[in-house]
């Protein structure tokens, strides 16, 4: 016999077993939807992507995730893209054009369709990352897409700035030459522009940043270029130099204002121009030169004239000297600078030949030499003979050199002379032992070739104090002439030849050409000269005992 508490284990076992039952009934018809449903669910997904991009799909970098070929189409047709610009201070200014102004429209749907259908739908559900790419698959006019980016502030006159290269300054006295910087402006690159955009919107990108993409011209040239910077030290050295001619009272500066001027950039080079300092040079001696040109001339008899003709004066080697000074310049050389000369002059001035000069009279026949403007000497003289055509030619000269024992050679003579003073060519001062009368108007049918025939005592004094470059002026004065006449006595004469035979000296072997000389100068004074020749035995001797050795 089962007991009470069997019997009520035996109804709970059996509850149980039927509520297993009815739960795994339950559990069977909850799988059955569960499964109706994943498999509904799936079957959808597999038709909806059937027409739609997958999840977290990307076309060309655009998100299209779930979208349609229709929806990518709505999508091009409302397209817009913000540019972003600069303004001239920097701030950003913001423009919008739209994708119907530049004609934008999907060029094939079947590119697209073609996408969608590769893609795997039937995994739909897996996650993951969908990125495709195709070409051209989006047309736009371009000629429409230039027009519509050209109508943008940036490429408007009234609305951007030209970017401006860094440059060098004019020259300026207190600061020399500097560097202006560079200014960037804000006018946009046409070309960069129009690629930078037209990526933005094959790209279906809704903004571009112009700025950020560095769409904009810039200046070729900044602050910090390496030929800039080696321009403007080139050119400080140029105007730093500074170099000084005196021409006695007068100054002239050659310094950075005028240098300056002669300056230019050729090639990336500073270039000094030859041609400017030639030039300058060129005023210099213009302005100071005083060769070929008439002079004013206070003479011994109180009245004053002008003087044409000579060569006496300054005379500026204007080759040579504007080589000098453009090296110079070019070297970055400051200083004094007397300039190159052919010749110079006693001093600089309107009276160049100062107050220590021969002056002769050829009217009257007259010299007088004045040292430091003080009378030295003056003396009745023969010039050339008029009548000859041998005229003594007026002007100023400086002495060209001075010789002793020199030997006058014509076509037709050849005459000793002690003191040889030329300063015009061949015509010079000298002394005359051939003549016994100076001054009056011998010089009219007994003159010289052009030379000035001196006394020979006359002629020894002024030898003495004439250097190279001494002035000689010679004038005609009308209403000056002269019946004076100047005797050159035997005694005079004489000593010329005793001076000759004094310079023998000590007779060896190389006083042969002192003795022939001495020997032919005593011959050559006239018979009453040589009585006078106190010193002819010592002659005889030297010419016995030169002929013993």
């Amino acid at each position: 016999m089962i007991g009470g508490e069997n019997m009520e284990e035996i109804a709970l076992y059996k509850e149980e077993k039927k509520m297993k039952k009815v739960f795994k009934k339950r559990i069977k018809k909850i799988w059955g939807i569960g499964l109706g449903v994943l498999a509904f669910t799936y079957i959808g997904g597999v038709i909806y992507f059937s027409s739609h991009f997958l999840w977290n799909s990307t076309l060309n970098g655009i998100n299209v995730s779930n979208k349609t070929i229709k929806s990518i189409v709505k999508m091009m047709d409302h397209y817009e893209l913000e540019v972003v610009q600069s303004a001239i201070d920097g701030e950003e200014v913001k423009e919008t054009i739209s994708g119907a102004s530049f004609g934008m429209k999907l060029q094939d749907e079947a590119v697209i369709s073609e996408l969608i259908k590769k893609q795997n739908k039937y995994l739909w559900f897996i996650p993951g990352k969908n990125d495709y790419t195709a070409e051209d698959y989006i047309t736009i006019d371009d000629n429409a897409l230039e027009t519509t980016i050209l109508g943008l502030k940036g490429f408007n006159k009234n609305f951007y700035e030209e970017p401006v290269d860094a440059k060098i300054t004019e020259y300026n006295k207190d600061t020399g030459y500097q560097i202006i910087k560079e200014e960037e402006g804000n006018k946009l690159d046409k070309e960069k522009t129009l690629q930078t955009v037209k990526k933005a919107i094959l790209n279906l990108e809704p903004k571009v940043n112009l700025m950020d993409d560095d769409c904009y011209e810039h200046p070729s040239v900044r602050s910090d270029d390496v030929t800039l910077q080696e321009q403007l030290k080139t050119l400080n050295q140029y105007v730093n130099t500074k170099i000084t001619y005196e021409f006695g009272d007068n100054k002239e500066v050659v310094d950075g204002s005028l240098i300056s001027q002669w300056l230019s950039i050729k090639d990336d080079k500073v270039v000094l121009s030859q041609k400017a300092v030639e030039e300058y040079v060129a005023s210099l001696r213009k302005k100071y030169d005083t060769i070929f040109r008439k002079r004013e001339f206070m003479t011994s008899y109180g009245k004053q004239i002008i003087i044409d003709g000579g060569d006496y004066g300054w005379w500026m080697n204007y080759g040579a000297e504007a080589k000098a000074l453009y090296e110079m310049i070019q070297k970055g050389e400051s200083g004094n600078r007397t300039p190159i000369y052919f010749q110079t002059a006693k001093q600089y001035g309107k009276n160049d030949y100062g107050d220590t000069y021969v002056e002769i009279n050829l009217t009257a026949q007259h010299l007088f030499f004045y040292k430091d403007g003080k009378k030295i000497l003056e003396s009745d003289i023969v010039t050339g003979n008029t009548s000859t055509g041998h005229k003594t030619p007026p002007g100023v000269y400086g002495i060209t050199y001075k010789e002793r024992d020199a030997v006058l050679v014509g076509e037709n003579y050849q005459t000793p002379v002690a003191y040889w003073m030329p300063f015009n060519k061949d015509i010079g001062l000298h002394d005359a032992f051939w003549k016994n009368e100076f001054g009056s108007d011998f010089y009219q049918t007994d003159g010289s070739h052009g030379c000035i025939n001196l006394p020979y005592a006359v002629a020894k004094q002024l030898y003495e104090y004439v250097e190279k470059g001494t002035p000689v002026i010679c004038y005609e004065l009308a209403d000056t002439e002269s019946k004076n006449i100047t005797k050159q006595t035997p005694e005079e004469i004489a000593q010329f030849a005793i001076d000759a035979i004094n310079r023998i000296g000590d007779v060896t072997k190389n006083s042969g050409k002192k003795i022939e000389r001495a020997r032919k100068v005593y011959n050559k004074i006239n018979a009453e000269a040589k009585k006078c020749v106190s010193n002819y035995n010592t002659l005889v001797a030297a010419e016995q005992k030169f002929k013993s050795l």
